[in-house]
């Protein structure tokens, strides 16, 4: 049966059972604690951490505040490297913690930060490497540590999509010296709004934890210039019972994704994404490449078309980063140096993907493909 007024959208929330929800908010409505780290906030930042494989969690109101944090307790400034390929607020979290964000082209296949044009891009101002593990894909995180080593710059990923995202298993949490990811609403996993920052350093823990709280390292004393970031006890109780459900959606977006793969791959002027050989991740999007000579019409006319029939997918990424006001004046913004990004952003669509979705559904969407060769 086709939902929502016969539309499809391209991500649904993860929704826990409500009266499971309504148990914890009574505990919390109870215990009259809804924020500044209560039972709920302490139960989730230890749970997700040993769920995800990380280290030294610190939660957040949400993932761009984790991002600045993250920034900031490097003490981050002058230009920091990254990909013009994600949502806007990876380099609006640079611009924010006081950074420049340069711009570097993309590989081809992963549609990650390409290593091998990093070096190029070096200069005295560099701070920091700040790349994306797009679609959950990981970045060739080995070169581009040998990278940050060499030049002495701080490495933090952005792990956005990444919830669940293990390499040769091992969690891609585990590399650089922080990984930042997002609980937002529209991820695979969501505290509705919220974040976590997790790297290896316990003392770099604490200093993200006074950050997040206002600068505060006791009741009386200000370490320095903190913010309010902190998740509160809404959040954190919704999290832990959406961790509950986690693996069940997982399951049903793998399930999601084999079956386009199935009834796409062949097809002439489409491109989806191969699979990477020791990798597993959760399928937070379900990205095509669409190449208009072969298929017959371009990205926009099939995005069109999808929408005609109340199905609506999503060009992520598009426009690129370095075509929004605030950054395209940079140097790095532009096109000559950004070649493959330009050209995915351009092609790229992204299908329908959360474990609500009935077959029924999904015929429908490869139907409209097929209908459009």
């Amino acid at each position: 049966m086709i939902k929502n007024n016969n539309k499809i959208f391209v991500t649904e929330p993860t929704l826990p059972p409500l009266t499971d929800y309504v148990k914890f908010l009574e505990k919390i409505w109870k215990n009259k604690w809804i924020t500044n780290k209560g039972e709920f906030h302490k139960k989730f930042e230890k749970k997700i951490c040993n769920f995800l494989r990380g280290n030294n969690c610190s939660l957040c109101a949400n993932g761009t505040l984790a991002l600045i944090i993250a920034l900031k307790s490097l003490d981050i400034k002058g230009e920091v490297i990254t990909t013009p390929f994600s949502f806007v607020a990876t380099a609006n979290a640079i611009h924010w913690a006081g950074g420049t964000p340069v711009f570097c082209d993309i590989e081809n296949n992963t549609l990650n930060i390409n290593p091998e044009k990093i070096e190029s891009m070096i200069t005295k101002k560099t701070t920091a490497i700040l790349p994306v593990h797009v679609y959950g894909n990981p970045c060739d995180v080995k070169r581009i540590k040998e990278i940050a080593e060499k030049h002495d710059l701080k490495l933090i990923y952005d792990s956005a999509h990444a919830f669940k995202t293990m390499l040769n298993n091992e969690s891609i949490l585990q590399y650089g010296d922080i990984s930042v990811m997002s609980f937002h609403a529209t991820k695979v996993f969501n505290t509705i709004e919220g974040g976590a920052i997790f790297t290896k350093d316990k003392k770099l823990k604490n200093k993200i934890d006074f950050l997040c709280n206002f600068g505060f390292s006791d009741k009386e004393t200000i370490i320095g210039p903190g913010i309010n970031a902190k998740m509160n006890e809404i959040q954190a109780a919704y999290g832990l019972i959406c961790l509950k459900i986690i693996n069940e959606e997982i399951e049903k977006r793998k399930k999601i994704a084999d079956f386009y793969r199935g009834k796409i791959k062949d097809i002439n002027g489409i491109k989806i994404m191969n699979k990477i050989k020791g990798v597993t991740h959760s399928n937070p999007y379900f990205p095509i490449l669409i190449n208009k000579e072969k298929f017959g019409i371009s990205r926009d006319e099939l995005y069109e078309s999808f929408k005609k029939k109340n199905i609506y997918t999503r060009k992520y990424f598009y426009p690129l980063i370095s075509h929004f006001k605030p950054y395209r004046c940079l140097s790095s913004a532009s096109s000559k140096n950004l070649k493959v990004a330009e050209k995915i952003a351009n092609a790229v669509l992204c299908l329908p993907i959360y474990g609500n979705l009935s077959f029924d559904e999904l015929n429908k969407i490869v139907d409209i493909i097929m209908e459009n060769r």
